[in-house]
């Protein structure tokens, strides 16, 4: 059997077999072989081959019949009534005798392989031009699953065969240039994993987003895998660390997300599937913990490895042996085709009047137009070209549509559901998993859906105005001030990975604190002091977490590490948080805990909170999910930097704290920084440099205590000034100091990217490094080798407006 031209076992193919079997089976089989061997679970199957296909096609003029309907497409039939008429035609031709006997028998062995006749098995399609990586077929044809008995399954395969004219595979050709007769189609069957008793989903060897190639993406749902791919649910995202997969000490899962999980696909009567609620128990749980995951990504980097370039795979979980295997494996074809020296920014220009409707952001880009609001696909003449498509679930079926859609909305969905994967491939802005945009957006309103702010995307009623720029990485000049980046939210952090960055200069933890942890970190540890309506919403937010403090750290060690995975292995420098009393008080449950001060801006923040009866306890939740990032999950890249520390002996004891909580500089490599942002850390900059690795000047801070000027008042704007000589001559202070005594010294603010004058002024007083926001990186990288460039020519650059720091200040004009 296995010798015959029309059924090969997977054990007996490669990925060179995609011409016979298609790349989905070719695949599968490169798998089996291969890997299988080394580890990797591969549930076994065989395969009918293109030869096969061929055959039934050239029996009773088939093909020429199906040529002729093809011939009245391009002359103008439709769509539907095309691939209707070729599936009838292939649907009325039996299969020859001699496959469908091939298949009886290699399904009869594969029961005895498994050791029970009659196996539920998976009847997936493969066409032979399909996970090409100009191309992904994936979900062109049909799949059909829990099929049982010979009956069924050549019943399934014969259906699988006609489904290569479905007519979204049809439209998918067309659009792609391939000759519909010249592609063949292979019917894979393989033994059943029973994830419908436990879980299933996709994972990507590269960030699907944006293409952040150092890390594996694991999606999980409850029962069978079609809900995740399709979008029925919403479900649960690990993110794993490949640099920390490969010791075994470490623990490279650095960001886990759980989705709501609504919905999951299980097997009911007569070999069919129904979708069905589920659990509260299932939806406030993880689907995979910890360990598979990592089992998971390993396979997938060995799967990548392999293949030698980033891979699209599908994974189950046997709810009865509680086995994890791979079922599915591809070329990832989105993320692969993009240039990575080119960088295509969108960014909205103008100021939008409120939000309609949010999910989860796909790609980056940013689209506006009408809304049409659909529930079902229809004709391509009912959805104007540029046209908002708004609805609830999409599938294989819309992609006409998809194609000439401006953006995408959906109610359900995650980041590798159809819709995604969809419009990413076609490079059109997508928010899914809204729960709602159905029921607010109205059609024919004009709306704006922008994925250019990070991980939510948004739909803005209206035009609101927006740019697009592309940079070219190449032409960056290289420098020898380090430019660094400012990032905020982790969620984000991916996007800017392409940027030739020396690293991040500031990374906000009180961020992190307000948009992903959402609760003041006291509440959770003394909940007792709480109102009754602040006690309910601390237990609704921290649903699912026996330990509330666990919660904390959980999502605060997330978030650092996304930020210091995207810049692996540079380096990270993490502020610890700098909220005012007044911005603590807003956070959830934060009111007992913080004083009502008349001037916030130097009242009871940084360091001086850290050694506090007041907030020494949360101070120490904030180190426990550092010293976690750093010593459990292995990024050793994350500097730790302490704000406004007014006093020597504050920062010793800061210092002290820290190390009793497992930070002591030095072990392990652990560097902490001072944000030089007061007078005192300059005036005492060898004394602070004795006890701090390193300086980052807060530039706002230093002007407001310099210059006694409150940095928020409108009345007194025009006096604010970081050009005034009293503070360039500090920061030229403490840049000489800060190098005699060996320490870096830089500087993150806006005020390079605005000012190049006094970029050249930082790069004149000699500054290490300069931190800027993403979008203004290529610019100050320029100002910054413009200002080297001249100061190679001479021994000091003085620029128009700014003294350097030993010079008077300029006469008042």
């Amino acid at each position: 059997m296995g010798h015959t031209r029309r059924v090969i076992p997977f054990t007996r193919l490669s990925r060179g077999d995609v011409g016979r079997v298609g790349g989905k089976n070719a695949s599968l089989g490169e798998l089996t072989a291969r890997l299988a061997p080394a580890g990797v679970t591969v549930p076994p199957g065989f395969a009918t081959t293109a030869a096969a296909y061929e055959e039934l096609l050239d029996r009773d003029g088939l093909r020429t019949r199906i040529q002729q309907q093809l011939d009245r497409f391009h002359d103008g039939a439709s769509l539907e009534d095309t691939g209707a008429g070729i599936r009838s035609l292939i649907m009325a031709a039996p299969l020859p005798a001699a496959l469908r006997d091939e298949i009886a028998e290699a399904y009869a062995d594969l029961g005895r392989r498994l050791g029970r006749p009659d196996p539920e098995v998976a009847v997936r399609s493969s066409a032979t031009a399909e996970d090409l990586p100009e191309a992904s077929f994936a979900g062109q044809q049909e799949t059909y699953l829990n099929v049982r008995g010979s009956g069924q399954l050549l019943d399934a395969v014969h259906r699988c065969l006609a489904s290569l004219f479905t007519d979204r595979a049809i439209d998918y050709r067309e659009r792609m240039g391939f000759d519909h007769l010249r592609v063949a189609l292979s019917v894979g069957i393989q033994a059943m994993v029973r994830s419908d008793l436990a879980g299933a989903g996709v994972m990507f060897t590269l960030d699907p987003e944006s293409g952040f190639p150092e890390v594996v993406v694991v999606s999980a749902a409850w029962g069978l895998g079609e809900t995740v791919v399709s979008g029925q649910t919403d479900p649960d995202e690990y993110t794993v660390f490949k640099p920390s997969l490969k010791d075994p000490a470490m623990d490279p899962v650095i960001d886990v997300r759980l989705g709501a999980k609504r919905r999951k696909a299980v097997y009911a009567a007569a070999g069919l599937t129904e979708t069905v609620d589920t659990t509260p128990e299932e939806r406030a749980g993880r689907v995979l913990t910890d360990a598979e995951v990592r089992r998971l990504a390993e396979w997938a980097v060995s799967v990548e490895e392999h293949y030698g370039c980033p891979m699209d795979l599908e994974w189950a979980k046997d709810g009865i042996t509680g086995e994890l295997a791979i079922v599915q494996a591809r070329p990832e074809t989105v993320q692969s085709r993009r240039r990575s020296a080119t960088l295509r920014r969108c960014r909205l220009t103008g100021m939008p009047s409120g939000v309609l409707a949010e999910g989860i952001a796909v790609g980056e880009a940013i689209g506006a137009g009408p809304v049409c609001r659909l529930d079902t696909p229809v004709d391509l003449e009912r959805f104007p070209a540029g046209a908002v498509l708004v609805t609830s679930i999409t599938d294989p079926d819309w992609e006409p549509i998809m194609k000439r859609a401006a953006a995408i909305v959906t109610d359900h969905g995650g980041r590798t559901s159809h819709a995604a994967i969809v419009s990413r491939e076609l490079g059109v802005p997508a928010v899914v998993g809204t729960a709602d945009a159905t029921r607010v957006l109205q059609d024919g309103t004009e709306v704006t859906v922008s994925c250019s702010e990070g991980s939510r995307g948004k739909v803005y009623p209206g035009r609101v105005p927006y740019e697009e720029t592309e940079i070219d990485l190449t032409a960056l000049p290289a420098t020898h001030t380090r430019v660094m980046l400012n990032l905020a939210d982790p969620s984000a952090a991916f996007r800017w990975w392409r940027l030739p960055a020396d690293g991040v200069g500031l990374a906000r933890l009180e961020f992190i604190v307000a948009h992903q942890v959402k609760v003041h970190p006291m509440a959770l540890l003394h909940p007792e002091r709480l109102e009754a309506a602040d006690r309910c919403a601390v237990d609704q937010l921290t649903e699912g977490h026996l330990d509330r403090t666990r919660y904390f750290t959980d999502r605060l060690a997330y978030g650092i590490a996304r930020i210091a995975a995207s810049r692996w292995p540079h380096p990270v420098i993490v502020r610890t948080s700098d909220f005012k009393t007044n911005e603590y008080a807003k956070l959830l449950g934060g009111c007992p805990f913080e004083p009502v001060e008349a001037n916030p801006m130097i009242g009871w923040r940084g360091a001086s909170r850290y050694y506090s009866d007041g907030y020494r306890e949360g101070f120490t939740l904030e180190c426990q999910a550092l010293r976690r990032v750093r010593d459990e999950m292995g990024l050793t890249n994350v500097i730790v930097m302490i704000p406004f520390c007014r006093t020597l002996l504050e920062a010793d004891k800061v210092l002290d704290v820290m190390a009793t909580e497992g930070l002591r500089r030095g072990v392990n490599g652990l560097k902490v920084y001072v944000m030089a942002e007061i007078p005192a850390n300059i005036l005492l900059a060898q004394d602070f440099a004795d006890r701090f690795d390193g300086f980052s000047i807060g530039s706002n801070d230093l002007t407001q205590l310099t210059l006694g000027v409150d940095r928020d008042s409108e009345a007194l704007a025009d006096v604010f000034d970081e050009n005034d000589p009293a503070v360039t001559r500090l920061i030229g202070m403490l840049a000489e100091c800060a190098r005699a005594a060996g320490r870096p010294v830089g500087l993150c603010g806006q005020r390079p990217s605005d000012d190049p004058a006094f970029a050249a002024f930082l790069v004149g007083a000699g500054i290490d490094s300069v931190s800027v926001a993403p979008d203004s990186f290529a610019a100050v990288k320029q100002h910054v080798a413009a200002a080297e460039s001249s100061r190679d020519s001479e021994d000091r650059m003085v620029p128009a407006g700014i003294r350097p720091a030993h010079a008077e200040p300029p006469p008042a004009a």
